[in-house]
């Protein structure tokens, strides 16, 4: 099967050309049907590009010498995105010469332009930043929104369990995924009328899509393997995923100075080294990285700025895998089946989530 181009902004990340191009370079040896448009300086991508002939030969580069900086908010970004290689990849997309775009760069710049130029799915009335976290059970949970919609009503909970519903079906290989809204207790009277009214909706809805809506989850559980699809808006998405974050980084660096901080430590640190490397490659957020913004009529995928080549490879492989199972096209299609009536949020009564 041959994929439409991924459009990779080259400019974008820490890194910058260097490792956004070999970790295009690592997913094209992993899937060779990957072809790619590097958009960015062409003289540096050329550089780049000697060092992997491989993907030198499934690419073209699209110049574009400026670059958004970390630092620019999404007006001065949109204001700049016809000249900069994220506003070019995008709209390589909309153009149809592209089908994805992955970008290391300003997440809030990416937003802004990816929404002002591919729009929203019909349906659709704002798209969510949907990410992947570690659990113990055997796949990975979505969680979103993760920090594009800082408030949110009822119904745009609803539409981002149906996106997340269809991402988990394709990223986790689910055939039913367990959707959860997050809250702060999970009894059916916890919450805020926003979430027992949208709970109450997806209950309802829940009737008619390939997915299992099991209520509330708390913060705590979000990594334990019992849910698939956590649903949150995305001031409360951003917090939590910040804290498993942090608490992720803790564990790491206080196992790192307890074996330091002796001979005896030390030791232990060699008998049990297959252990604490299997936790360090479950910690890693280059295995898990890739956030997608749901919703758009096009896929852009968010790959994280400090990403190693390896972890940009992932998100790139993550981008193609959504290509071939045309996620767009299976969000519409649930919409769809759910019709006009339910997508309105009409106020739903809280008491019937209990029912």
């Amino acid at each position: 099967m041959t994929l439409p181009r991924i459009a990779v902004d080259a400019m974008g990340g820490d890194e910058g050309v260097r490792t956004m191009v070999s970790g295009a370079a690592l997913a094209r040896r992993r899937h060779e049907d990957c072809r790619f448009l590097l958009v960015g300086d062409e003289p540096r991508i050329k550089r780049a590009l000697d060092r992997h002939p491989n993907l030198r030969a499934a690419s073209e580069i699209l110049h574009a010498e400026d670059a958004i900086t970390g630092e620019e908010k999404p007006s001065q970004a949109l204001r700049r995105a016809k000249s900069t290689s994220m506003g070019k990849a995008i709209n390589a997309v909309k153009a149809g010469d592209a089908g994805a775009v992955v970008s290391a760069g300003n997440t809030g710049a990416l937003m802004a332009i990816a929404k002002l130029a591919l729009r929203t799915i019909p349906g659709i009335d704002r798209p969510a930043l949907a990410g992947l976290l570690p659990t113990l059970g055997r796949n990975d949970v979505v969680m979103l929104d993760l920090g594009a919609n800082t408030d949110c009503d009822a119904r745009n909970l609803l539409q981002f369990a149906i996106m997340g519903a269809a991402y988990a079906r394709i990223a986790c290989n689910l055939e039913l995924p367990r959707v959860r809204l997050l809250n702060i207790g999970s009894e059916d009277t916890k919450g805020t009328d926003t979430l027992r009214d949208a709970a109450a909706q997806l209950k309802a809805a829940a009737r008619d899509l390939d997915l299992s809506f099991d209520g509330f989850t708390e913060a705590d559980k979000l990594c334990r393997g019992e849910v698939d699809v956590v649903v949150s808006d995305g001031f409360s998405g951003n917090i939590a995923l910040k804290a498993v974050e942090g608490t992720a980084r803790f564990v790491a660096d206080l196992l790192r100075r307890s074996f330091a901080s002796s001979l005896r430590s030390k030791l232990g640190f060699l008998i049990s080294r297959p252990a604490t490397e299997l936790l360090k490659h479950h910690l890693d957020p280059n295995n898990h990285n890739g956030a997608v913004f749901l919703g758009l009529n096009g896929i852009v995928v968010k790959s994280h700025g400090s990403a190693s080549a390896l972890g940009v490879a992932n998100a790139v492989a993550l981008t193609a895998r959504l290509l071939e199972e045309n996620l767009t096209e299976r969000i519409t299609a649930d919409l769809g089946r759910l019709g006009a009536d339910s997508l309105r949020g009409k106020r739903a009564n809280p008491a019937e989530v209990a029912g």
